[in-house]
Parts: structure tokens; C-alpha cells; sequence
């Protein structure tokens, strides 16, 4: 065959090689750029904005007695009488035992006996100062021993005291732990008293709050016993932070008490740290709880990022930043575990 025919042919089948290649090559960066955009992940996004937030917390107390004690003797003996009647309610310097106080009674009436004598004594021997029939140093030997028996008989009826127990403020008794006729030492439980015409709440608040805790404040708190709710008022705070639980001790008194606040029971406190109208509230599916903090993913030109955050307060459906974020921000919340830092999202509906 001559070349000259066979030349035309291969020309033709070159340029239909290149035409293919070209339009493939288009179809390709089509592909890819329909994929680019397909492989955005759609999600859901919040705008931060300023609300009001009347912020509060609940924190457990307990109700104790605003005074309580245990009653003990000050002396040993042998009870002679008892008159504690368990759970009476009693007023303060109620006679509730007596100890034996035979010979300290002997030991007083002896040195009674012996000051109407030095007094007689005294009375003579002035008589005669007056008239030069003794000496002053001799009638100041018989005044000074009138003062020294009247001093040891105040020591004895100070010892005689002793043995009286009686009530120290008005108060509720608890079980008697003795009987008549028992020798009881300073040791010994007599019984416990307990004021509870008013009670002690006492409760902790978490460290970052304890600014919040002023003397004088009311706080509202419930019981497990009744649905009532009940006020205290706020009379002191620890000086400082407990080291373990990071947290302030409070002090409330309860003025009014009923049969609905027990001492010793659990109280729901109500703590109220009034109101921030610039408070940032995000919904709280859109915080991502890690091991040492809190992470938030921010919407930011097509892109996903990682935002650390402080996190305060709580209701049902939000919670608090209290750093982090700023107003305007929009955040992601949905699709949380299928982003990674750097990815690329659309967001298909925004809330506010």
C-alpha cells in the first residue's frame, strides 16, 4: 500500500484519542468539585446571644440544733436523785440530778459552828482595843481568822454546787443514760439537751460560687418529710475553703420550725445567686465532656473547630459559658461525634 493513504487514517484516529482525553479530564474535575461539596457534613447551629439567667444551685444541708450538748457531772458521787424525763422539753436551770453532798454538808455546818465563835472572839477582843487591853496585832490575828473560816465555807459551797446538775438553756431532753443510786464521774453521759425552738441549717457551697455568700441573705430549702418550703437566713461562713471538697461551709438559722423540720434531717437547699441579663446559655447537647475540660465545636467560615470552655449553671435544656465563647458565635449541635478539628460543615438550620 502506498503511504500516502495509510497516513490519513492515523491522523484522524490521533485527534479522536485527544478529543476523549480532554472531555474526560473536564468530567473528572467535575466529579471531583460535585464530591468536594458533597462531603461537607450538613449539621444543625446555634448564634450565641445574651439572655437572662436567674441562676441557682441545690445543694444538700443538714438540720441540727442550734445549741446541743451532753450533760455531765462535775464531780464523782452516788446519784441520790433523778429527774430527767426523756424528750421533756425543759427551761434553762431545771434541777435534773443531785449527787450525794452528805459530808460536805457536815464539813459546811462544822465551819458555821466555828465562825459564830471567831465572830464572838472578834467582837471581845475590839471591846478591848478600845480600851488598851490587847494589842492590834492581836486583834487582827482574830479578824483574819473569821475571813479564813468564812473563805473555806464558800469553797465548800462551791463543792456543794457541784453537786447539782441542772439544765444550761432551755431545751429539749434526750434518753437518760443512768438511775438513781448509780456512782457517776465527770465521765459519765447523764443525758444531752438539745435546743430546737430554732435550728442550725448548715450546708457547702462549690468553690467557684462561694462569692455569692453573703451574712444576712435568705436561702429557701425543703425536707424529705414534707412538700413545704421553709426559709433560713445566713448568719456565717468558714474563713476559708475546705482543702478537700473545695468548698465554703455555710451556716443558716431557722426560726421558724414545725413538725416538718427535724434536727438531724436532710434538707434540699435552695441556694439563689441572683440574675445576669448577660449571661451566654448554650443547649446542652452541644457540650462535649472530655477528661480534663469541656469542648464546644465552633462554625467558622465552612470550617469546625475545638473551643475550650468554662462551663457554670444548668436548667433542663442549657447550660452556662462562663468563658470561651462570645456573642455571635455559632456553634454545632448536631453531628458532634462525626466532626473532627479542621472538618469541613454546612450548617442546614440555624436557632437562636
Amino acid at each position: 500500500m502506498n503511504l500516502k493513504y495509510w497516513k490519513l487514517p492515523v491522523a484522524l484516529f490521533f485527534l479522536f484519542l485527544i478529543s476523549s482525553c480532554g472531555s474526560k479530564t473536564k468530567d473528572t474535575k467535575t466529579v471531583h468539585q460535585n464530591s468536594a461539596s458533597s462531603s461537607a457534613l450538613s449539621v444543625e447551629g446555634f448564634v450565641v446571644e445574651p439572655s437572662v439567667l436567674n441562676s441557682s444551685i441545690v445543694v444538700a444541708g443538714t438540720l441540727l440544733p442550734f445549741e446541743e450538748t451532753e450533760i455531765h457531772p462535775e464531780v464523782a458521787g452516788k446519784v441520790v436523785m433523778l429527774s430527767v424525763r426523756e424528750g421533756a422539753v425543759v427551761r434553762r436551770g431545771t434541777l435534773l440530778a443531785k449527787l450525794f453532798d452528805g459530808d460536805l454538808q457536815a464539813q459546811l455546818q462544822k465551819l458555821k459552828v466555828q465562825l459564830q465563835i471567831a465572830n464572838k472572839t472578834q467582837e471581845r477582843q475590839e471591846e478591848l482595843l478600845k480600851i488598851g487591853g490587847i494589842s492590834q496585832q492581836d486583834y487582827d490575828l482574830s479578824l483574819l481568822n473569821v475571813s479564813t473560816i468564812k473563805a473555806d465555807m464558800q469553797i465548800l459551797q462551791a463543792a456543794i454546787n457541784k453537786t447539782v446538775i441542772r439544765a444550761p438553756f432551755d431545751g429539749k431532753l434526750g434518753f437518760k443514760n443512768i438511775s438513781i443510786g448509780a456512782y457517776i464521774t465527770p465521765t459519765t453521759v447523764i443525758t444531752t439537751i438539745r435546743q430546737v425552738s430554732k435550728l442550725k441549717l448548715e450546708f457547702s457551697v462549690p468553690e467557684k460560687y462561694s462569692t455569692k455568700v453573703d451574712v444576712g441573705n435568705s436561702v429557701a430549702f425543703s425536707t424529705e418529710s414534707s412538700d413545704k418550703k421553709y426559709s433560713a437566713k445566713i448568719v456565717a461562713r468558714e474563713s476559708g475553703i475546705t482543702q478537700e471538697t473545695r468548698s465554703l461551709k455555710v451556716h443558716a438559722i431557722v426560726e421558724n420550725v414545725d413538725k416538718g423540720v427535724t434536727s438531724g434531717g436532710f434538707a434540699k437547699v435552695n441556694f439563689d445567686m441572683g440574675d445576669n441579663n448577660q449571661a451566654i446559655m448554650v443547649p446542652s447537647q452541644a457540650i462535649i465532656p472530655e477528661a480534663r475540660d469541656k469542648k464546644v465545636i465552633r462554625y467558622h467560615d465552612g470550617t469546625a473547630s475545638f473551643i475550650t470552655v468554662v462551663t457554670g449553671t444548668r436548667d433542663s435544656s442549657k447550660v452556662e459559658i462562663l468563658s470561651g465563647l462570645a456573642v455571635g458565635d455559632t456553634i454545632v449541635t448536631t453531628g458532634l461525634l462525626s466532626i473532627k478539628p479542621g472538618s469541613k460543615i454546612k450548617i442546614s438550620s440555624l436557632k437562636k
